[in-house]
């Protein structure tokens, strides 16, 4: 039996009897030496081959060493920092974190999370980038070898060959030169990240650092969580799979496939086109790799992303340009101060040093860009919504000018100058910023007239610098005497009188609180002139009005608020300060700064500072409640425009020749204040009068517009229910209301007691007043003077009460002034005499020259300055009236004659006559026929008038109005009379001030 190991056996056998045959055949021997010489010649070009690649190896590493020879080793801290050193755009909040927009940026950012992006989107990127992410160490070799065949031999297509790693070494850590050192420095930043950073960390980076074109507001834009939002208005972790694949990819060519243009708006179907190619492009590789199937890959072709594209964002600087303009500046100095601090500069040397705070100042805008943090507002969106509808809405703003000025080019053009508008509300006991308006149209005007405008603040300067410091001082009480009376003044070598904003007007002795209300100007400089060697100028200062210097204290027309400058916000914190019991609260409108981790690397804290004292500040509160409730009120309008009632108080102001008018008012919650003028302050509001309202009705009405539109929006904010409360220490007090004294005999007997609210910390009436006396007086001018023994009676007023000098000189100081202009026969002191006494010339006056109307005789003044008033003679010598010159020069005789008048002084003496007049007797009436005759002729009326006779009293009396006589009844046989009233001349009407003053 033969066996598996006999059959090999022979088969090896045969195998060897068949080689020996061919061995030692001839052909093998030839064969044998040339394969031997092959062979030979193998070895030898493979140990030159090999000793050429190594050459060629250590050739390119060599080189390779010398392109990153000059590149520093970075640790693993320094090149994490590198990478993570992406700028994030900063972002504004309105108040309880309402959104409100971007920051100013060339690039905005916003940074994400790995697990807050879509799958779909991770895997697009890595199926359109790099595909072998997941499995490289930083490079793919064969890769980078393709590219460098197809860079050296100028191939069309150029596939590119870095992997995600090297990407974000390129952007985070070098530039996009394009060069082989740079490439080289590139591939070995990349193998070194990949030891020290997961491929989770690279990824995330990638993702937050890589441009993606434009959003659909036109803003350059970086990181998929902004392009997600600024393409398809979501977030990143939302994205479906034909908006992943879109974003994936727009980084191959931003601008390109971006689906804006630069102005925002969506491209045409042309322009779309490219980036809808794209997006196909990454749906197949995703597909071809295995990320999605067949049936996802076709539904996503066929999806219509066009439709998905946002439309008609609005970046915060065009919706909101004024708070986005503000909140960078404000914020850009806050982290400067954050900068400073953390790199140990003193706060005073950051101010005082320029280079120190220039250098600072650059630092800071550049983190505010860059640095992502997050700015927290103060400002109330839906009432700040609700002012700009509100003020677009107000019509009556007055004449927009067209005015020449100069273009960037430096061109002369013709440009528009509307009247422009500021406002600010502040929240009184927190100094919060609730709301403001920076102006009428930030494209046509980009100054915020809130915060940046400093104007002249006009008469809303008399509380904060007369009137709260006067208090303040014990200087007055609320109702204290003050004196409008004209006086003149040396200004810098001129002669200054000064008048109130109706120049006729002086009401003599009248209440402070009524001068207030009035915005009546003499009261208020005659006070400061009393209080301003206690440096009242300091009050403002403290109240934060930046651009006041002391040297303003000796400046008279500060009280007026010549000289004085200031902000809407400026102004409106005064008076916040005022209603906050006198405590003053740095206005703010950054409530906190987060960083972009959300660590508070700011946040305000408010601090109090004493500038009144509460029974100050609820004194004058009290006094300009007057203001808006009474009825000379100059906010009077304003409060009756109202649709609620609340306990408001405060201030309007005009500045010269009505270049601004202002309106500031304040109830317990809050304070708001409206300012109107040009930007030019040459132009004044009161032109066009025929067509505009007043100014102080304009700034009236807005105020009103503004503070309904806040209760209707925000009722609780207005806390309209809230009323003033007096601390301990404002107490009621009765005195004489013409020296502010307490109360004398002679003063309650004259019915001239009153009472108001003192400080009785710094002033009561104590001292008894003894300025009164008995005496009479007669008026020369409209002014009264103590009459002269030699007066004619029938031109002296006797009865009233009278002053001493010692109380005129008191109540003029220290301008000095008219005495007889105290107490005006309009005034509510009017049966009180100045005490003062007239220098007369001395010599008889000049006559006047008289004329005739029907009965009605009229004369001139006469030339004479001390004319106490005129008598009218019948010719022949007979007296027929004396009239007072403050009665007016006109007397309507009863009967035909010839008259003539005198002027009489205050001696008594009599000017000669004037010239005659007549009234003709009239016509007799036809006798009646004998039929129809009486037998005995009519009687005359009983109370027919007799001729007037003069009468000189016994003893001096106030004269008394004459009667009008009745008419005479008509009787046929008898002339007829005159029937126009008979003899007497009528009073003049008393002259009145106007309905509704407007301040100086």
């Amino acid at each position: 039996m033969i066996t598996v190991q006999d059959k090999v056996k022979n088969v090896l056998r045969k195998t060897e009897e068949t080689l020996n045959r061919w061995t030692s055949a001839k052909w093998y021997k030839r064969l044998s030496i040339t394969t031997s010489v092959f062979w030979n010649l193998a070895i030898l070009l493979a140990i030159i081959l090999v000793a050429g690649g190594v050459f060629a190896a250590s050739v390119g590493a060599g080189y390779f060493a010398s392109l990153v020879d000059e590149e520093k080793l970075r640790t693993p801290d320094e090149m994490r920092g590198e990478i993570y050193s992406y700028e994030e755009t900063s972002e504004m909040f309105f108040d309880n974190d309402v959104y409100i927009g971007k920051i100013q940026t060339d690039l905005e950012r916003k940074e994400t999370q790995l697990d807050k992006v879509a799958k779909t989107a991770i895997d697009a990127v890595l199926a359109t980038e790099d595909e072998y992410f997941l499995e490289h160490e930083g490079i793919v070799p064969k890769a980078i070898l393709r590219g460098l065949f197809q860079d050296v031999s100028n191939s069309d297509s150029q596939t590119g060959g870095s992997t995600l790693t090297q990407q974000l070494i390129k952007n985070q850590i070098l530039t996009n030169e394009v060069s082989y050192e740079r490439k080289a420095k590139e591939i070995l930043l990349a193998m070194r990240l990949e030891k020290f950073m997961s491929k989770n960390e690279i990824m995330e980076a990638y993702l937050n650092i890589i441009p993606y074109g434009r959003n659909s507001s036109g803003a350059n834009i970086a990181g998929i969580e902004t392009a997600a939002n600024g393409l398809f208005d979501k977030s990143a972790s939302e994205l479906s799979l034909p908006q992943s694949a879109f974003i994936a990819g727009i980084p191959k060519a931003p601008f390109r496939y971006t689906p804006y243009s630069s102005g925002g708006e969506l491209k045409n179907a042309e322009g779309l086109q490219p980036g809808i190619d794209r997006m196909k492009t990454v749906l197949f590789r995703m597909k071809e790799t295995g990320y999605i199937t067949e049936e996802e890959y076709n539904q996503a072709i066929a999806y219509d992303i066009v439709k998905d594209f946002r439309k008609d964002e609005q970046r915060s600087y065009e919706k909101y340009p004024y708070i986005t303009v503000e909140l960078e500046k404000r914020a850009s100095r806050i982290i400067m101060d954050v900068l400073a601090e953390q790199d140990g500069v003193d706060p005073k040397t950051l101010e005082e040093n320029n280079k120190i705070y220039d250098e600072y100042a650059i630092l800071a805008d550049r983190a505010v860009r860059s640095n992502g943090y997050r700015i927290h507002s103060t400002i109330n969106k839906d009432l700040y919504d609700a002012h700009e509808k509100a003020k677009n809405a107000y019509k009556g703003y007055g004449t927009t000018l067209t005015v020449e000025s100069t273009n960037e080019e430096g061109e002369a053009v013709m440009k528009e100058l509307p009247v422009q508008v500021g406002s600010m509300m502040i929240e009184n006991k927190t100094g919060r910023i609730l709301s403001f308006i920076g102006g009428r149209d930030h494209a046509v005007e980009k100054l915020n007239h809130a915060t940046q405008a400093y104007r002249s603040i006009g008469s809303t300067v008399k509380p904060l610098l007369v009137y709260g410091p006067a208090l303040e001082f014990g200087a007055i009480g609320a109702g204290s005497p003050v004196v409008d009376v004209k006086f003149t003044l040396n200004d810098n070598g001129k002669a200054w009188t000064p008048a109130n904003f109706v120049p006729t007007s002086e009401q003599g002795i009248m209440p402070a609180r009524d001068a207030l209300a009035q915005s009546q100007n003499l009261p208020a400089l005659r006070l400061y002139g009393q209080i301003r060697e206690q440096m009242p100028i300091n009050y403002l200062i403290n109240a934060g009005f930046s651009t006041v210097v002391e040297n303003e204290n000796y400046n008279a027309s500060a009280a007026l608020g010549g000289g004085i400058e200031g902000s809407v916000e400026e102004l409106t914190s005064g008076y916040a300060t005022v209603a906050n019991g006198g405590k003053k609260v740095e206005p703010f409108m950054i409530e906190r700064i987060e960083d972009a981790d959300g660590n508070v690397v700011f946040e305000h804290k408010a601090e109090e500072k004493e500038i009144y004292t509460p029974q100050t500040a609820y004194i004058l509160t009290d006094m300009l409640r007057d203001v808006f409730d009474t009825d000379r009120g100059t906010a009077n309008r304003a409060n009756g425009l109202l649709d609620f009632n609340a306990d408001f108080a405060g201030k309007t102001g005009t500045t010269q020749e009505t270049r601004d008018v202002w309106l500031v008012g304040y109830n317990p919650n809050v304070t708001m204040g409206v300012w109107l003028g040009y930007d030019r302050e040459k132009y004044s509001l009161d032109n066009f009068r025929n067509t505009n309202l007043q100014p102080s009705v304009r700034v009236n009405q807005l105020w009103a517009s503004l503070m309904n539109t806040t209760y209707q929006t925000a009722p609780d904010v207005v806390g309209a229910k809230e009323t003033f409360k007096a601390p301990k220490g404002v107490v009621t007090r009765s005195f004489c209301s013409i020296s502010g004294l307490a109360p004398g005999g002679g003063c309650s007997s004259a019915g001239l007691v009153a009472s108001d609210l003192f400080n009785e910390n710094v002033m009561t009436p104590k001292k008894a007043d003894d300025s009164l006396t008995s005496g009479s007086y007669t008026t020369v001018n409209g002014s009264r003077y103590l009459a002269l023994d030699s007066t004619p009676r029938e031109f002296v007023t006797s009865g009233g009460a009278g002053v001493s000098k010692a109380y005129i000189d008191r109540m003029l100081a220290p301008f000095g002034g008219d005495a007889g202009k105290l107490f005006p026969g309009n005034s509510r002191f009017s049966k009180v005499v100045s005490g003062a006494t007239l220098k007369h010339d001395g010599v008889a006056p000049s006559s006047v020259s008289a004329s005739i109307s029907g009965t009605t005789i009229t004369w001139s003044d006469s030339p004479s300055n001390d004319i106490v008033g005129y008598r009218l003679y019948r010719s022949g010598g007979s007296s027929l009236a004396s009239i007072s010159e403050s009665r007016g020069n006109s007397f309507k005789v009863s009967g035909a004659g010839s008259y003539y008048v005198v002027a009489v002084d205050i001696t008594g003496k009599q000017s000669s006559a004037s010239n005659t007049v007549s009234v003709a007797a009239p016509k007799p009436k036809p006798a009646p026929k004998e039929e129809e005759k009486k037998d005995e002729p009519a009687a005359p009326p009983a109370d027919e008038p007799e001729e007037p006779t003069e009468e000189t009293p016994d003893e001096p009396a106030e004269p008394e109005e004459p009667e009008e006589p009745e008419e005479p009844a008509e009787t046929p046989d008898e002339p007829e009379e005159p029937e126009e009233p008979a003899d007497e001349p009528a009073e003049p009407e008393e002259p009145t001030e106007p309905e509704e003053p407007t301040d100086p």
